[in-house]
């Protein structure tokens, strides 16, 4: 899991690049606060091969990466 809420992009994005490339993992789950971050997440994980559910939880949002 990748915790990432607090940070302002683009840290969330390089700390799932670290995961990823450390791990390569088939699922990770990557919980983030802002809108923009969401998106700056799913287009990086789209164009590494992963696809993205999305679910909001007050100020939260919770992203499924699977592969």
């Amino acid at each position: 899991m990748v915790d990432a809420r607090g940070y302002s992009c683009p840290i969330p994005v390089v700390m799932v690049q670290r995961a990823v490339k450390a791990e390569n993992p088939q699922s990770l789950t990557v919980l983030v606060d802002e809108q923009v971050c969401v998106e700056n997440v799913t287009r990086f994980a789209n164009a590494s091969g992963y696809t993205v559910t999305v679910t909001r939880d007050g100020d939260d949002f919770r992203m499924e990466l699977k592969k």
